[in-house]
Protein backbone atom coordinates (compact mmCIF):
# COMPACT_ATOMS: atom_id res chain seq x y z
CA UNK A 1 0.00 0.00 0.00
CA UNK A 2 1.17 3.61 -0.54
CA UNK A 3 1.62 6.08 2.29
CA UNK A 4 0.51 8.96 3.42
CA UNK A 5 -2.36 9.46 1.25
CA UNK A 6 -4.22 12.81 0.12
CA UNK A 7 -7.73 13.24 0.56
CA UNK A 8 -10.26 15.57 -0.01
CA UNK A 9 -13.51 16.59 2.39
CA UNK A 10 -16.62 15.69 0.81
CA UNK A 11 -17.63 19.48 0.90
CA UNK A 12 -15.07 20.78 -1.20
CA UNK A 13 -15.63 21.46 -4.34
CA UNK A 14 -14.93 19.84 -8.06
CA UNK A 15 -12.66 22.49 -8.80
CA UNK A 16 -11.00 21.18 -5.74
CA UNK A 17 -10.42 18.48 -6.46
CA UNK A 18 -9.16 18.90 -9.89
CA UNK A 19 -6.17 21.04 -8.23
CA UNK A 20 -5.18 18.31 -5.68
CA UNK A 21 -4.99 15.55 -8.22
CA UNK A 22 -3.05 17.69 -10.63
CA UNK A 23 -0.27 19.09 -8.26
CA UNK A 24 -0.23 15.56 -7.02
CA UNK A 25 -0.54 13.59 -10.39
CA UNK A 26 -3.17 11.56 -9.10
CA UNK A 27 -6.07 9.82 -10.52
CA UNK A 28 -8.30 8.94 -7.59
CA UNK A 29 -8.78 10.84 -4.52
CA UNK A 30 -10.33 8.87 -1.50
CA UNK A 31 -13.33 11.65 -0.08
CA UNK A 32 -13.36 11.90 3.99
CA UNK A 33 -16.30 12.90 6.20
CA UNK A 34 -15.03 13.24 9.81
CA UNK A 35 -11.95 11.58 8.93
CA UNK A 36 -14.12 8.30 7.72
CA UNK A 37 -13.92 7.39 4.46
CA UNK A 38 -17.29 7.64 2.33
CA UNK A 39 -16.25 7.99 -1.35
CA UNK A 40 -13.53 8.08 -4.11
CA UNK A 41 -13.39 11.15 -6.57
CA UNK A 42 -11.93 9.96 -9.88
CA UNK A 43 -10.21 12.67 -12.28
CA UNK A 44 -11.83 11.61 -15.17
CA UNK A 45 -15.28 12.84 -13.27
CA UNK A 46 -13.49 15.85 -12.28
CA UNK A 47 -12.78 16.86 -15.67
CA UNK A 48 -16.08 16.00 -16.94
CA UNK A 49 -18.00 17.35 -14.22
CA UNK A 50 -15.76 20.86 -15.11
CA UNK A 51 -16.22 20.67 -18.70
CA UNK A 52 -20.06 20.47 -18.39
CA UNK A 53 -19.74 23.62 -15.81
CA UNK A 54 -19.89 21.77 -12.34
CA UNK A 55 -17.05 23.04 -11.40
CA UNK A 56 -18.25 24.51 -8.57
CA UNK A 57 -20.10 21.05 -7.14
CA UNK A 58 -19.75 19.70 -4.20
CA UNK A 59 -17.51 16.82 -4.43
CA UNK A 60 -20.19 14.63 -2.46
CA UNK A 61 -22.39 15.29 -5.17
CA UNK A 62 -20.71 12.90 -7.60
CA UNK A 63 -18.01 11.05 -5.62
CA UNK A 64 -18.26 6.98 -5.99
CA UNK A 65 -20.28 6.08 -3.03
CA UNK A 66 -20.14 2.09 -3.78
CA UNK A 67 -16.82 0.48 -3.21
CA UNK A 68 -14.94 -2.18 -1.57
CA UNK A 69 -12.19 -1.38 1.30
CA UNK A 70 -9.53 -3.40 2.98
CA UNK A 71 -6.94 -4.31 5.88
CA UNK A 72 -3.50 -4.40 6.34
CA UNK A 73 -3.25 -7.93 6.58
CA UNK A 74 -5.97 -8.85 3.54
CA UNK A 75 -4.32 -11.17 1.09
CA UNK A 76 -3.17 -10.13 -2.30
CA UNK A 77 -5.47 -12.34 -3.77
CA UNK A 78 -8.51 -10.60 -2.62
CA UNK A 79 -6.84 -7.42 -3.54
CA UNK A 80 -6.37 -8.64 -7.19
CA UNK A 81 -9.90 -10.10 -7.48
CA UNK A 82 -11.56 -6.46 -6.14
CA UNK A 83 -9.37 -4.24 -8.67
CA UNK A 84 -9.44 -6.65 -11.66
CA UNK A 85 -13.15 -8.39 -10.42
CA UNK A 86 -14.68 -5.35 -9.55
CA UNK A 87 -13.17 -2.98 -11.57
CA UNK A 88 -12.27 -0.77 -8.73
CA UNK A 89 -9.17 1.38 -9.47
CA UNK A 90 -8.27 2.22 -5.69
CA UNK A 91 -8.53 -0.02 -2.58
CA UNK A 92 -9.14 2.52 0.67
CA UNK A 93 -6.95 0.26 3.12
CA UNK A 94 -8.58 0.62 6.76
CA UNK A 95 -7.42 -0.41 10.43
CA UNK A 96 -9.75 0.32 13.30
CA UNK A 97 -11.71 2.71 10.83
CA UNK A 98 -9.05 5.24 10.39
CA UNK A 99 -7.26 5.26 6.49
CA UNK A 100 -4.15 4.14 6.51
CA UNK A 101 -2.97 3.63 2.83
CA UNK A 102 -3.87 3.36 -0.36
CA UNK A 103 -3.81 0.32 -2.97
CA UNK A 104 -3.80 1.36 -6.76
CA UNK A 105 -4.56 -0.82 -9.78
CA UNK A 106 -1.32 0.28 -11.28
CA UNK A 107 0.59 -1.41 -8.16
CA UNK A 108 -1.58 -4.69 -8.50
CA UNK A 109 -0.89 -5.09 -12.61
CA UNK A 110 2.82 -4.05 -11.90
CA UNK A 111 2.94 -7.30 -9.59
CA UNK A 112 0.99 -9.52 -11.78
CA UNK A 113 2.95 -8.63 -14.66
CA UNK A 114 6.27 -10.00 -12.74
CA UNK A 115 4.27 -12.99 -11.85
CA UNK A 116 3.44 -13.41 -15.46
CA UNK A 117 7.05 -13.17 -16.40
CA UNK A 118 7.72 -16.27 -14.13
CA UNK A 119 6.47 -18.80 -16.36
CA UNK A 120 5.76 -19.08 -20.24
CA UNK A 121 2.88 -21.52 -19.43
CA UNK A 122 1.15 -18.19 -17.05
CA UNK A 123 1.98 -15.11 -20.10
CA UNK A 124 0.25 -17.74 -22.27
CA UNK A 125 -3.01 -17.87 -20.20
CA UNK A 126 -2.99 -13.74 -19.85
CA UNK A 127 -2.32 -13.50 -23.62
CA UNK A 128 -5.18 -15.41 -24.34
CA UNK A 129 -7.50 -13.47 -21.63
CA UNK A 130 -5.88 -10.14 -20.65
CA UNK A 131 -6.73 -8.29 -17.54
CA UNK A 132 -9.30 -5.86 -18.22
CA UNK A 133 -11.95 -7.78 -19.88
CA UNK A 134 -13.86 -11.11 -18.11
CA UNK A 135 -14.36 -13.60 -20.82
CA UNK A 136 -16.70 -16.54 -20.39
CA UNK A 137 -17.52 -19.15 -22.97
CA UNK A 138 -21.01 -19.43 -23.26
CA UNK A 139 -21.51 -21.25 -26.60
CA UNK A 140 -23.66 -24.23 -25.32
CA UNK A 141 -25.90 -21.84 -23.64
CA UNK A 142 -26.78 -20.40 -26.48
CA UNK A 143 -27.68 -23.40 -28.38
CA UNK A 144 -29.79 -24.66 -26.16
CA UNK A 145 -31.53 -20.76 -25.74
CA UNK A 146 -32.05 -19.42 -29.20
CA UNK A 147 -33.81 -20.89 -32.16
CA UNK A 148 -31.99 -22.44 -34.86
CA UNK A 149 -32.92 -19.33 -36.94
CA UNK A 150 -31.05 -17.25 -34.57
CA UNK A 151 -28.19 -19.20 -33.69
CA UNK A 152 -27.18 -20.01 -37.31
CA UNK A 153 -27.78 -15.97 -37.89
CA UNK A 154 -25.02 -15.20 -35.50
CA UNK A 155 -22.83 -17.37 -36.86
CA UNK A 156 -22.68 -16.07 -40.26
CA UNK A 157 -22.24 -12.24 -39.21
CA UNK A 158 -19.33 -13.70 -37.22
CA UNK A 159 -18.17 -15.55 -40.94
CA UNK A 160 -18.84 -12.19 -42.91
CA UNK A 161 -16.99 -10.23 -40.34
CA UNK A 162 -14.02 -12.64 -40.47
CA UNK A 163 -13.75 -12.25 -44.31
CA UNK A 164 -13.58 -8.35 -43.93
CA UNK A 165 -11.43 -8.60 -41.21
CA UNK A 166 -13.71 -7.00 -38.97
CA UNK A 167 -13.90 -8.35 -34.92
CA UNK A 168 -17.97 -9.09 -34.75
CA UNK A 169 -20.72 -8.42 -31.61
CA UNK A 170 -24.13 -9.60 -30.45
CA UNK A 171 -24.57 -6.47 -27.73
CA UNK A 172 -26.58 -4.75 -24.99
CA UNK A 173 -30.45 -5.81 -24.22
CA UNK A 174 -29.90 -9.16 -26.43
CA UNK A 175 -27.08 -10.04 -24.33
CA UNK A 176 -28.92 -9.08 -20.96
CA UNK A 177 -32.15 -10.72 -21.52
CA UNK A 178 -29.79 -14.02 -22.64
CA UNK A 179 -28.66 -14.05 -19.19
CA UNK A 180 -32.07 -13.55 -17.63
CA UNK A 181 -33.23 -16.26 -19.58
CA UNK A 182 -35.93 -13.70 -21.19
CA UNK A 183 -36.66 -14.39 -24.83
CA UNK A 184 -35.52 -11.36 -26.79
CA UNK A 185 -34.64 -11.64 -30.49
CA UNK A 186 -33.97 -8.25 -31.18
CA UNK A 187 -30.29 -8.61 -32.47
CA UNK A 188 -28.28 -5.88 -32.18
CA UNK A 189 -24.62 -6.47 -33.61
CA UNK A 190 -21.59 -4.04 -32.95
CA UNK A 191 -18.81 -4.24 -35.63
CA UNK A 192 -15.00 -3.33 -35.31
CA UNK A 193 -14.80 -1.77 -38.64
CA UNK A 194 -17.36 -0.56 -40.60
CA UNK A 195 -20.48 -1.30 -39.76
CA UNK A 196 -22.56 -0.40 -43.26
CA UNK A 197 -20.15 -2.49 -45.05
CA UNK A 198 -20.58 -5.53 -43.32
CA UNK A 199 -24.38 -5.07 -43.88
CA UNK A 200 -23.44 -4.32 -47.60
CA UNK A 201 -22.03 -7.27 -47.86
CA UNK A 202 -24.50 -9.31 -45.82
CA UNK A 203 -27.12 -8.40 -48.53
CA UNK A 204 -25.19 -9.58 -51.16
CA UNK A 205 -24.84 -13.49 -49.34
CA UNK A 206 -28.34 -13.65 -47.94
CA UNK A 207 -32.42 -13.14 -48.95
CA UNK A 208 -32.22 -9.64 -46.92
CA UNK A 209 -32.35 -5.61 -47.73
CA UNK A 210 -30.62 -2.79 -45.61
CA UNK A 211 -31.47 0.69 -44.90
CA UNK A 212 -28.39 2.51 -43.74
CA UNK A 213 -27.75 5.70 -41.72
CA UNK A 214 -24.03 6.70 -42.93
CA UNK A 215 -23.80 9.70 -40.03
CA UNK A 216 -23.79 7.41 -37.47
CA UNK A 217 -22.72 4.74 -39.24
CA UNK A 218 -25.54 2.13 -38.84
CA UNK A 219 -27.45 -0.18 -40.87
CA UNK A 220 -31.00 -2.27 -40.15
CA UNK A 221 -30.99 -5.49 -42.21
CA UNK A 222 -34.44 -6.55 -43.18
CA UNK A 223 -35.20 -10.21 -43.72
CA UNK A 224 -37.97 -11.63 -45.23
CA UNK A 225 -39.86 -13.57 -42.15
CA UNK A 226 -39.97 -10.09 -40.64
CA UNK A 227 -36.47 -10.62 -38.62
CA UNK A 228 -34.44 -7.31 -38.19
CA UNK A 229 -31.34 -6.71 -37.44
CA UNK A 230 -29.07 -3.34 -36.06
CA UNK A 231 -25.81 -3.31 -37.44
CA UNK A 232 -23.38 -0.35 -35.68
CA UNK A 233 -20.31 0.13 -36.01
CA UNK A 234 -18.49 0.62 -32.80
CA UNK A 235 -18.59 4.50 -31.22
CA UNK A 236 -17.95 6.75 -28.53
CA UNK A 237 -20.35 9.37 -28.21
CA UNK A 238 -19.09 13.09 -27.05
CA UNK A 239 -21.77 15.42 -25.32
CA UNK A 240 -21.59 19.08 -25.49
CA UNK A 241 -22.99 19.80 -22.90
CA UNK A 242 -25.29 18.60 -20.53
CA UNK A 243 -28.44 16.55 -21.88
CA UNK A 244 -27.58 17.56 -25.28
CA UNK A 245 -27.52 14.84 -28.10
CA UNK A 246 -23.61 13.48 -28.49
CA UNK A 247 -21.48 13.59 -31.13
CA UNK A 248 -20.21 10.41 -32.35
CA UNK A 249 -17.04 9.13 -33.43
CA UNK A 250 -15.30 5.48 -34.25
CA UNK A 251 -13.60 3.39 -31.23
CA UNK A 252 -13.38 0.13 -29.77
CA UNK A 253 -15.49 -2.11 -28.95
CA UNK A 254 -14.89 -1.57 -25.23
CA UNK A 255 -15.26 2.19 -26.07
CA UNK A 256 -18.41 1.47 -27.46
CA UNK A 257 -19.82 -0.44 -24.65
CA UNK A 258 -18.83 2.20 -22.01
CA UNK A 259 -21.10 5.08 -23.25
CA UNK A 260 -24.00 3.04 -22.86
CA UNK A 261 -26.50 3.74 -19.97
CA UNK A 262 -26.16 0.54 -17.40
CA UNK A 263 -23.22 -1.65 -16.61
CA UNK A 264 -26.40 -5.17 -17.38
CA UNK A 265 -26.19 -3.18 -20.46
CA UNK A 266 -22.72 -3.53 -21.51
CA UNK A 267 -22.47 -7.16 -22.05
CA UNK A 268 -20.98 -8.58 -25.75
CA UNK A 269 -20.66 -11.54 -27.48
CA UNK A 270 -18.03 -12.22 -29.96
CA UNK A 271 -19.74 -13.97 -33.07
CA UNK A 272 -16.14 -14.43 -34.83
CA UNK A 273 -15.62 -18.25 -35.68
CA UNK A 274 -12.66 -18.85 -33.48
CA UNK A 275 -14.39 -16.60 -30.39
CA UNK A 276 -17.74 -17.23 -31.08
CA UNK A 277 -19.82 -17.69 -27.90
CA UNK A 278 -17.21 -16.06 -25.47
CA UNK A 279 -19.45 -13.63 -23.53
CA UNK A 280 -17.30 -10.43 -22.75
CA UNK A 281 -17.49 -7.92 -19.55
CA UNK A 282 -15.67 -4.97 -19.27
CA UNK A 283 -17.73 -3.73 -16.50
CA UNK A 284 -18.99 -5.84 -14.22
CA UNK A 285 -22.22 -6.63 -16.43
CA UNK A 286 -22.95 -10.20 -15.57
CA UNK A 287 -22.07 -9.85 -11.49
CA UNK A 288 -24.86 -6.76 -11.76
CA UNK A 289 -27.19 -8.98 -13.62
CA UNK A 290 -26.68 -12.21 -11.09
CA UNK A 291 -27.24 -9.41 -7.97
CA UNK A 292 -29.91 -8.07 -9.87
CA UNK A 293 -29.17 -4.49 -9.65
CA UNK A 294 -29.23 -0.94 -11.86
CA UNK A 295 -25.97 0.59 -12.00
CA UNK A 296 -24.27 3.67 -14.09
CA UNK A 297 -21.06 2.90 -15.40
CA UNK A 298 -19.72 6.78 -14.24
CA UNK A 299 -21.24 9.38 -11.97
CA UNK A 300 -21.67 12.35 -14.73
CA UNK A 301 -23.80 9.06 -16.50
CA UNK A 302 -27.51 11.36 -15.95
CA UNK A 303 -25.56 15.01 -16.41
CA UNK A 304 -24.52 14.15 -19.86
CA UNK A 305 -27.91 11.73 -20.70
CA UNK A 306 -30.52 12.68 -17.81
CA UNK A 307 -33.27 10.83 -19.91
CA UNK A 308 -31.12 7.25 -18.09
CA UNK A 309 -32.97 8.24 -15.33
CA UNK A 310 -36.20 6.95 -16.41
CA UNK A 311 -34.90 3.67 -17.94
CA UNK A 312 -33.05 3.48 -14.84
CA UNK A 313 -37.03 3.13 -13.08
CA UNK A 314 -38.43 1.46 -16.32
CA UNK A 315 -35.50 -1.23 -15.93
CA UNK A 316 -35.81 -1.76 -12.41
CA UNK A 317 -39.50 -2.70 -12.30
CA UNK A 318 -39.42 -4.78 -15.74
CA UNK A 319 -36.65 -7.39 -14.37
CA UNK A 320 -37.90 -7.13 -10.62
CA UNK A 321 -33.73 -5.04 -10.11
CA UNK A 322 -33.08 -2.80 -7.53
CA UNK A 323 -31.33 0.53 -8.25
CA UNK A 324 -27.87 0.69 -6.69
CA UNK A 325 -27.77 2.85 -4.00
CA UNK A 326 -24.53 5.30 -5.39
CA UNK A 327 -26.91 5.21 -8.97
CA UNK A 328 -29.68 6.43 -6.43
CA UNK A 329 -27.78 9.04 -5.21
CA UNK A 330 -26.53 10.04 -8.52
CA UNK A 331 -30.39 10.47 -9.73
CA UNK A 332 -31.10 12.27 -6.49
CA UNK A 333 -28.48 14.61 -7.56
CA UNK A 334 -29.25 14.93 -10.95
CA UNK A 335 -33.33 16.06 -10.12
CA UNK A 336 -32.29 18.61 -7.43
CA UNK A 337 -29.57 20.43 -9.77
CA UNK A 338 -32.72 20.41 -12.75
CA UNK A 339 -30.45 18.68 -15.72
CA UNK A 340 -34.24 16.94 -16.33
CA UNK A 341 -35.24 20.62 -16.58
CA UNK A 342 -32.69 20.94 -20.22
CA UNK A 343 -33.96 17.71 -21.58
CA UNK A 344 -36.41 18.51 -24.89
CA UNK A 345 -40.15 17.80 -24.89
CA UNK A 346 -39.88 15.45 -27.37
CA UNK A 347 -37.26 13.46 -25.62
CA UNK A 348 -39.33 13.01 -22.71
CA UNK A 349 -41.92 12.08 -24.49
CA UNK A 350 -40.09 9.41 -25.96
CA UNK A 351 -39.12 7.96 -22.62
CA UNK A 352 -42.87 8.46 -21.28
CA UNK A 353 -44.26 6.23 -23.99
CA UNK A 354 -41.60 4.01 -23.52
CA UNK A 355 -42.71 3.48 -19.65
CA UNK A 356 -47.02 3.49 -20.77
CA UNK A 357 -45.99 0.09 -23.12
CA UNK A 358 -44.80 -1.19 -20.50
CA UNK A 359 -46.43 -4.62 -19.62
CA UNK A 360 -47.15 -2.97 -16.48
CA UNK A 361 -46.29 0.76 -16.25
CA UNK A 362 -47.77 1.56 -12.82
CA UNK A 363 -45.01 0.33 -10.89
CA UNK A 364 -42.55 2.27 -13.01
CA UNK A 365 -44.83 5.05 -12.05
CA UNK A 366 -45.31 4.78 -8.51
CA UNK A 367 -40.94 4.40 -8.20
CA UNK A 368 -40.82 7.85 -10.05
CA UNK A 369 -42.94 9.34 -7.47
CA UNK A 370 -40.10 8.24 -5.19
CA UNK A 371 -37.35 10.35 -6.94
CA UNK A 372 -40.05 13.03 -7.39
CA UNK A 373 -39.94 13.27 -11.46
CA UNK A 374 -43.29 14.39 -11.98
CA UNK A 375 -43.12 17.84 -12.26
CA UNK A 376 -40.53 17.57 -14.87
CA UNK A 377 -43.52 16.94 -16.98
CA UNK A 378 -46.52 19.37 -15.56
CA UNK A 379 -46.49 21.56 -12.47
CA UNK A 380 -49.83 20.06 -11.76
CA UNK A 381 -49.12 16.81 -12.33
CA UNK A 382 -48.84 13.93 -9.56
CA UNK A 383 -49.32 10.78 -8.29
CA UNK A 384 -51.63 10.05 -5.65
CA UNK A 385 -53.99 6.92 -4.37
CA UNK A 386 -56.65 8.13 -7.22
CA UNK A 387 -54.44 7.73 -10.28
CA UNK A 388 -53.03 4.87 -8.97
CA UNK A 389 -56.20 3.63 -8.37
CA UNK A 390 -57.29 4.36 -12.00
CA UNK A 391 -54.21 2.91 -13.79
CA UNK A 392 -55.03 -0.05 -12.19
CA UNK A 393 -58.43 -0.31 -13.51
CA UNK A 394 -56.55 0.65 -17.13
CA UNK A 395 -54.82 -2.52 -16.75
CA UNK A 396 -57.98 -4.62 -15.73
CA UNK A 397 -59.50 -3.02 -18.55
CA UNK A 398 -56.90 -3.42 -21.35
CA UNK A 399 -56.13 -7.47 -19.84
CA UNK A 400 -60.19 -7.75 -20.61
CA UNK A 401 -59.98 -6.08 -23.71
CA UNK A 402 -56.78 -8.29 -24.85
CA UNK A 403 -58.35 -11.56 -24.10
CA UNK A 404 -61.48 -10.65 -26.17
CA UNK A 405 -59.12 -11.37 -29.56
CA UNK A 406 -60.86 -8.45 -31.95
CA UNK A 407 -57.37 -7.93 -33.71
CA UNK A 408 -58.49 -4.25 -33.28
CA UNK A 409 -55.28 -2.44 -33.34
CA UNK A 410 -55.07 0.33 -30.63
CA UNK A 411 -52.05 2.24 -28.57
CA UNK A 412 -52.03 1.27 -25.06
CA UNK A 413 -49.65 4.17 -23.84
CA UNK A 414 -52.42 6.64 -24.88
CA UNK A 415 -55.06 4.78 -22.49
CA UNK A 416 -52.57 5.22 -19.53
CA UNK A 417 -51.46 8.98 -20.60
CA UNK A 418 -55.28 9.50 -20.93
CA UNK A 419 -55.36 8.25 -17.26
CA UNK A 420 -51.88 10.65 -15.84
CA UNK A 421 -53.55 13.89 -17.26
CA UNK A 422 -56.80 13.36 -15.82
CA UNK A 423 -56.25 15.32 -12.83
CA UNK A 424 -55.48 17.93 -15.36
CA UNK A 425 -57.72 21.02 -16.52
CA UNK A 426 -58.34 21.37 -20.31
CA UNK A 427 -55.55 24.56 -20.38
CA UNK A 428 -53.20 22.62 -18.54
CA UNK A 429 -53.34 19.17 -21.04
CA UNK A 430 -52.65 22.08 -23.44
CA UNK A 431 -49.77 23.02 -21.38
CA UNK A 432 -48.21 19.26 -21.03
CA UNK A 433 -48.40 18.80 -24.85
CA UNK A 434 -46.18 21.85 -25.77
CA UNK A 435 -43.83 20.46 -22.58
CA UNK A 436 -43.74 17.21 -24.44
CA UNK A 437 -43.56 19.10 -28.00
CA UNK A 438 -46.15 17.01 -29.34
CA UNK A 439 -46.93 17.13 -33.17
CA UNK A 440 -50.07 18.98 -33.97
CA UNK A 441 -52.02 15.94 -34.76
CA UNK A 442 -50.81 13.83 -31.69
CA UNK A 443 -51.88 17.44 -29.72
CA UNK A 444 -55.49 17.16 -31.24
CA UNK A 445 -55.53 13.14 -30.64
CA UNK A 446 -54.72 13.92 -26.69
CA UNK A 447 -56.70 16.63 -26.07
CA UNK A 448 -60.11 15.68 -28.55
CA UNK A 449 -59.93 11.92 -27.02
CA UNK A 450 -60.20 13.07 -23.69
CA UNK A 451 -62.50 15.09 -23.69
CA UNK A 452 -64.84 13.17 -26.00
CA UNK A 453 -64.45 10.34 -23.01
CA UNK A 454 -65.29 13.00 -20.47
CA UNK A 455 -68.67 14.54 -22.22
CA UNK A 456 -69.71 10.26 -23.20
CA UNK A 457 -69.42 9.69 -19.79
CA UNK A 458 -71.44 12.65 -18.82
CA UNK A 459 -74.26 11.23 -21.05
CA UNK A 460 -74.12 7.72 -19.88
CA UNK A 461 -74.39 9.15 -16.13
CA UNK A 462 -77.62 11.73 -17.15
CA UNK A 463 -79.26 7.67 -18.58
CA UNK A 464 -78.68 6.07 -15.09
CA UNK A 465 -79.03 8.99 -12.74
CA UNK A 466 -82.57 9.02 -14.19
CA UNK A 467 -83.02 5.70 -14.19
CA UNK A 468 -83.13 6.19 -18.28
CA UNK A 469 -82.58 2.35 -20.12
CA UNK A 470 -81.08 3.11 -23.27
CA UNK A 471 -81.79 1.38 -26.60
CA UNK A 472 -79.02 0.03 -27.64
CA UNK A 473 -78.53 2.73 -31.08
CA UNK A 474 -78.32 5.11 -28.15
CA UNK A 475 -75.30 3.26 -26.66
CA UNK A 476 -74.18 2.86 -30.30
CA UNK A 477 -74.05 5.90 -31.36
CA UNK A 478 -72.47 7.65 -28.62
CA UNK A 479 -69.61 5.25 -28.64
CA UNK A 480 -68.94 4.42 -31.94
CA UNK A 481 -67.18 7.89 -33.36
CA UNK A 482 -65.00 7.77 -30.00
CA UNK A 483 -61.56 5.70 -30.66
CA UNK A 484 -60.64 2.56 -28.94
CA UNK A 485 -58.63 3.92 -26.39
CA UNK A 486 -61.22 6.71 -25.24
CA UNK A 487 -63.97 3.70 -24.83
CA UNK A 488 -61.48 1.73 -22.80
CA UNK A 489 -60.56 4.60 -20.32
CA UNK A 490 -63.87 5.72 -20.19
CA UNK A 491 -64.55 2.02 -19.12
CA UNK A 492 -61.55 1.85 -16.12
CA UNK A 493 -62.53 5.60 -15.39
CA UNK A 494 -66.12 5.80 -14.42
CA UNK A 495 -67.49 3.56 -11.22
CA UNK A 496 -71.20 2.66 -12.52
CA UNK A 497 -71.15 -0.89 -13.57
CA UNK A 498 -73.63 0.21 -16.03
CA UNK A 499 -71.36 1.89 -18.21
CA UNK A 500 -69.00 -0.69 -18.19
CA UNK A 501 -71.49 -3.04 -19.14
CA UNK A 502 -72.71 -0.40 -22.18
CA UNK A 503 -69.41 -0.31 -23.30
CA UNK A 504 -68.71 -3.99 -22.96
CA UNK A 505 -71.97 -3.94 -25.44
CA UNK A 506 -70.36 -2.09 -27.85
CA UNK A 507 -67.39 -4.17 -27.90
CA UNK A 508 -69.20 -7.35 -28.12
CA UNK A 509 -72.18 -7.32 -30.41
CA UNK A 510 -72.41 -3.61 -31.13
CA UNK A 511 -69.41 -2.53 -33.34
CA UNK A 512 -69.83 -4.44 -36.29
CA UNK A 513 -73.06 -4.20 -36.68
CA UNK A 514 -74.20 -3.75 -40.61
CA UNK A 515 -77.06 -3.49 -42.74
CA UNK A 516 -77.39 -6.51 -45.11
CA UNK A 517 -78.99 -3.97 -47.53
CA UNK A 518 -76.29 -1.79 -49.51
CA UNK A 519 -76.88 1.52 -51.58
CA UNK A 520 -77.36 -0.39 -54.77
CA UNK A 521 -80.36 -2.64 -52.79
CA UNK A 522 -81.81 0.77 -51.90
CA UNK A 523 -81.64 1.95 -55.34
CA UNK A 524 -83.15 -0.81 -56.74
CA UNK A 525 -86.19 -0.91 -54.13
CA UNK A 526 -86.59 2.70 -55.53
CA UNK A 527 -85.25 5.00 -52.89
CA UNK A 528 -83.65 8.20 -54.94
CA UNK A 529 -79.89 8.17 -55.20
CA UNK A 530 -78.34 11.03 -53.17
CA UNK A 531 -78.27 11.97 -49.39
CA UNK A 532 -81.96 9.88 -48.75
CA UNK A 533 -79.27 6.60 -49.38
CA UNK A 534 -77.37 7.49 -46.38
CA UNK A 535 -80.67 8.46 -43.97
CA UNK A 536 -82.13 5.13 -45.30
CA UNK A 537 -79.22 3.35 -44.44
CA UNK A 538 -78.47 4.95 -40.84
CA UNK A 539 -82.46 3.61 -40.53
CA UNK A 540 -81.57 0.39 -41.52
CA UNK A 541 -78.65 0.57 -39.06
CA UNK A 542 -80.36 1.54 -35.77
CA UNK A 543 -83.36 -0.51 -37.04
CA UNK A 544 -80.70 -3.59 -36.80
CA UNK A 545 -79.17 -2.38 -33.79
CA UNK A 546 -82.67 -2.26 -31.90
CA UNK A 547 -83.14 -6.06 -33.31
CA UNK A 548 -86.30 -4.57 -35.00
CA UNK A 549 -85.27 -6.34 -38.52
CA UNK A 550 -83.00 -9.72 -38.34
CA UNK A 551 -83.12 -11.03 -42.11
CA UNK A 552 -82.66 -9.39 -45.48
CA UNK A 553 -86.09 -9.61 -46.09
CA UNK A 554 -86.84 -7.42 -42.97
CA UNK A 555 -84.80 -4.56 -43.78
CA UNK A 556 -86.59 -4.36 -47.51
CA UNK A 557 -89.95 -4.45 -45.39
CA UNK A 558 -88.50 -2.12 -43.08
CA UNK A 559 -87.65 0.46 -46.11
CA UNK A 560 -90.61 0.26 -48.03
CA UNK A 561 -92.74 1.01 -44.71
CA UNK A 562 -90.23 4.08 -43.80
CA UNK A 563 -90.60 5.65 -47.19
CA UNK A 564 -91.29 9.25 -46.59
CA UNK A 565 -90.82 8.95 -42.81
CA UNK A 566 -88.31 10.13 -40.43
CA UNK A 567 -85.41 8.46 -40.32
CA UNK A 568 -82.55 7.90 -37.84
CA UNK A 569 -80.33 10.89 -38.26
Amino acid sequence: MVYPVKTIESERTLEEAGEILTRYNLNILPVVDDGKVIGLISKQVVEKGEYHGLKNSLVKEYMTTEFSVVSPDTPFSRVQALVIGQNQSLLPVIEQNRLVGTISALEVMRILQTEMMKSEKEVSVYESQPLYARKKVIFKFMKERFPERIHHLLMEFGKVGDDLGYSVYAVGGFVRDLLLRGENFDVDIVVEGDGIRLAEEFEKRFSCRIRTHKKFGTAIILFPDGLKVDVATARWEVYDSPAALPTVESASIKMDLYRRDFTMNTLAIQLNPKAFGELIDFFGGVKDVKEKVVRVLHNLSFVEDPTRVFRAIRFEQRFGFQIGKHTQNLIKNAVKVGFLERLSGGRILSELILILHEETPLPVLKRMKDFNLFHFFHHKLKWDEQAEALFEQIHHVISWFDLLFLEERYERWLIYFYGLIDILKDGEIGELCQRLAMNEKLKKRVKEGKLQADQALLQIFSWISTDQQPKRSEIYKILDHLSTESKLFMMAKTTQISTRRYISLYFTQLKDVKPLLKGADLIQIGIQSGPSIKKALNGLLKARLDEQVITRQDEIEYIQKAQGMETWP
